[in-house]
C-alpha cells in the first residue's frame, strides 16, 4: 500500500507537511499549488512554497514531496516546469482539481475539467519539458457541474503522459461535501492504464478500507483525515489493529509545530495556524476540544507557548526550544494560574 498527503491550499503547507511526516506512515506529499499565470516564475517563488527543494525534495523526516504547478498555459506551464526542474523536487504534479472560485475564474484548477483537450496539451507540453526519469503526476476531480467527462479527462491525462493520477471521488459542484463517489474512481481505473490513487473522505480506517473496495485502488491519498488524526496513516497500515497516535505522544509534534510556525511566519498569522489544526484535532481528541476552547480568543504567542510547556509538564514531558523554563512553568502551576498564567 502506498499512502500520499494531498495538498491543501491554506491548510497542508510545508509547516504541517514536515509535523505530518514526523508522524509516520505517509509515504510521499504533494505540495499545495504554486500558480503559474503568464510569466517565468523566479526561483525564489518555487522555494518559499516548497522549501523541501533546499533539502533535495524532502521533509526533514525523508519523505519526497512532488511540487505542484497550477494554470492553463501549456507553454507557459512547461516552462516554468523546467525551471522547476533543476531544483530537484520528487516530481512535478498538475492541478485540474482546484475548487477555488477565483481559481476557476481564470480557466485554472477544476475548470479544466471542461476541457479535456486543454489538458491533454498541458500534460503534454510539461512532460515534454522536464528530464524523463523525472515522475509528472496529475491530480482531478470527476468533472465540473457532473461528471460525464470524467473519463475523457482522465485518458487525455494519461495520453499526455503522466506517470500517476490522483482523482479526488467528487465534482467541483460537490466541493467537500460528503460522500465521496468512490466507485467511479474504479470506472477511471478500468480506461486508463497508469497507477491511481483515491481520494476523498477518507476520516478513519474504516472509510480507507470501503475505499480500497469501491476503488479497487491499492493507493490512497489523505487530506482533511490526516490533519484531523495525525496516525491516521499508520492505523490504515496496520488494518485498524495499530491505532492511531495517542495525545501525548502527539502533543510534542504540536510543540514542534509551534516552533515551526513562531520561526517561519509571520507573527499576524501564529496563532491562527495552531488553532487551525486544533480545530481538526478536535474531532479526533478530547484534550484538542479543551485546547481549542482554551486558546479560542487567545493570540498572544508568548501565552501560547505557556500553554504548550505546562501542557507538556503535564504529560510529563520536556519543554522544547523556545518554551518557558521548567522552572517558570512550575512557579505558574504552585500560583494556581491556569495553563495561560504569567
Amino acid at each position: 500500500m502506498t499512502i500520499l498527503l494531498a495538498p491543501m491550499e491554506g491548510l497542508l503547507d510545508f509547516v504541517l507537511r514536515d509535523i505530518l511526516t514526523r508522524a509516520g506512515g505517509i509515504d510521499r506529499c504533494v505540495s499545495e499549488f504554486i500558480r503559474i499565470t503568464d510569466q517565468l516564475l523566479p526561483e525564489r517563488v518555487f522555494t518559499r512554497i516548497v522549501p523541501e527543494l533546499h533539502t533535495g525534495g524532502r521533509t526533514l523526516a525523508g519523505v519526497p514531496v512532488r511540487a505542484q504547478l497550477l494554470g492553463s498555459d501549456p507553454v507557459c506551464l512547461a516552462e516554468n516546469a523546467a525551471r522547476l526542474a533543476t531544483l530537484g523536487p520528487a516530481g512535478i504534479d498538475l492541478n485540474f482539481g482546484c475548487p477555488a472560485k477565483v481559481v476557476n475564474r481564470h480557466g485554472g484548477g477544476a475548470a479544466l475539467l471542461e476541457e479535456p483537450d486543454t489538458i491533454a496539451a498541458i500534460v503534454a507540453a510539461v512532460r515534454r519539458a522536464v528530464p524523463a526519469h523525472l515522475p509528472v503526476s496529475a491530480k482531478m476531480r470527476l468533472g465540473f457541474n457532473d461528471d460525464s467527462k470524467a473519463i475523457d479527462c482522465a485518458q487525455a491525462i494519461a495520453g499526455g503522459g503522466a506517470d500517476e493520477l490522483v482523482v479526488h471521488a467528487r465534482t467541483k459542484a460537490q466541493a467537500y461535501r460528503p460522500p465521496a463517489y468512490w466507485e467511479r474512481i474504479a470506472d477511471i481505473r478500468a480506461a486508463v492504464s497508469i497507477p491511481v490513487v483515491a481520494n476523498g473522505e477518507i476520516w478513519t480506517v474504516a472509510d480507507a478500507h470501503l475505499c480500497r473496495q469501491a476503488s479497487g485502488c491499492e493507493m490512497l491519498m489523505l487530506g482533511r483525515g490526516a490533519v484531523a488524526d495525525p496516525g491516521l496513516a499508520l492505523a490504515i497500515r496496520g488494518g485498524g489493529v495499530q491505532a492511531g497516535l495517542a495525545w501525548k505522544t502527539l502533543l510534542p509534534l504540536i510543540a514542534q509545530f509551534w516552533e515551526l510556525v513562531c520561526s517561519r511566519l509571520d507573527a499576524h498569522a501564529r496563532a491562527g495556524r495552531l488553532k487551525q489544526w486544533l480545530n481538526f484535532l478536535r474531532r479526533r481528541y478530547p484534550e484538542a476540544e479543551l485546547a481549542f476552547q482554551t486558546l479560542r480568543t487567545v493570540n498572544q504567542p508568548a501565552a501560547i507557548s505557556r500553554w504548550l510547556a505546562v501542557a507538556l509538564a503535564e504529560q510529563g514531558l520536556e519543554a522544547g526550544i523556545g518554551f518557558e523554563a521548567p522552572v517558570a512553568v512550575a512557579q505558574a502551576r504552585r500560583a494556581g494560574q491556569g495553563l495561560l498564567a504569567h
